[in-house]
């Protein structure tokens, strides 16, 4: 059997197979509400009737303040939740499980309000520079990832993800390019990870499923965070609780990446190996057969797709064709998979 379309388990939530919808801001909430549109809808459904395992929707934010944009979608008010109640039925009845990333955008916040972060740092000349966030706000923010938690709960999701890569606002407490503070958030790694640490443990005192985090394994800059500082982050996330890191890199500060197909997946190696803990990987993951060689070796547990997914809904089955896979149809499609 092909280790693509085994399952796995997250505590009681089973998978059905590793395939992953990655993340990905679509930035379609057009009344600048938060609220999710039929786009949404067709969107993530199509992807869950093309059989992929697992439907993450895209970074949602916690503080209307953390939107990257003024069309992203939000779960900071009671009014989002019946939207996702709805999307999560639809993508059950497909046999997929749904998780969704819980996201504050911080210094990349593009609105006109005035916006957050660790430091008053502005992220290229482009950007409004950031207020620093005093402790009253901090406390604010970890509290509002904890209501987006109860929120989720109450919509039915299976698992949630934190967004903390990206050069969004947890990563920015993280990473010593962003987080000049001197007090208990800042200075050493510790320091650094409080922050995280503080809305971990405010999640979990209200959701009891899996919780996965991204993270930027690569900051591409000479004074960022270096490989042991990440595999340091990965051994605390694991004390508390954490089921999976899924690992990306990058948006730290500008930076000239380079890439090229699976130029992360070492990253999630190290750091599956290095600390024990289950990995995603993602980035410029194309095919099956590329897919297959990364869980074959052990190199990670689940396999996030984005742009692919883009160009086709259906790359769950194209996948399957190039392992010589017999994937189950939707009972509709039976007559054109078959």
């Amino acid at each position: 059997m092909a280790k693509l379309f085994s399952p796995i388990t997250f505590q009681d939530i089973t998978l059905k197979n590793r395939i992953v919808m990655s993340p990905m801001c679509m930035y379609s909430s057009m009344n600048e509400d938060g609220k999710l549109t039929p786009f949404h809808m067709t969107h993530y459904v199509s992807r869950a009737a093309g059989q992929v395992g697992l439907i993450m929707v895209e970074a949602t934010a916690v503080q209307p303040e953390g939107r990257i944009s003024p069309q992203d979608l939000g779960i900071w008010d009671d009014d989002h939740t019946s939207g996702f109640t709805e999307l999560n039925e639809q993508l059950h009845s497909f046999g997929a499980k749904s998780a969704i990333q819980l996201a504050h955008a911080g210094r990349k916040t593009q609105l006109d309000s005035p916006i957050y972060a660790p430091s008053a740092i502005s992220f290229n000349e482009s950007f409004q520079t950031p207020v620093e966030m005093t402790s009253m706000d901090i406390k604010k923010s970890v509290e509002a990832f904890k209501d987006g938690a109860i929120r989720s709960k109450e919509a039915g999701f299976d698992i949630i993800e934190l967004h903390a890569a990206h050069g969004y606002l947890i990563n920015q407490f993280l990473s010593p390019l962003t987080n000049k503070r001197t007090d208990q958030y800042g200075g050493n790694r510790e320091n650094r990870y409080r922050f995280l640490k503080e809305i971990i443990d405010a999640v979990k005192t209200e959701w009891a499923g899996p919780i996965f985090v991204r993270i930027s394994t690569d900051e591409y800059q000479e004074n960022g965070n270096e490989l042991q500082d990440f595999i340091y982050f990965v051994h605390e996330m694991k004390q508390q609780g954490i089921q999976l890191i899924d690992c990306s890199s990058g948006g730290v500060v500008p930076a000239s990446i380079h890439t090229y197909p699976g130029y992360q997946v070492k990253r999630a190696e190290t750091i599956k190996q290095e600390t024990g803990i289950r990995t995603g990987a993602v980035g410029l993951i194309t095919s099956g057969v590329q897919a297959e060689e990364i869980l074959q070796n052990d190199r990670a547990d689940l396999i996030f797709i984005a742009r692919a997914l883009l160009r086709n809904p259906y790359w769950a089955k194209q996948a399957a064709d190039e392992l010589n896979y017999q994937l189950a149809a939707p009972k509709q499609y039976t007559r054109g998979w078959n």
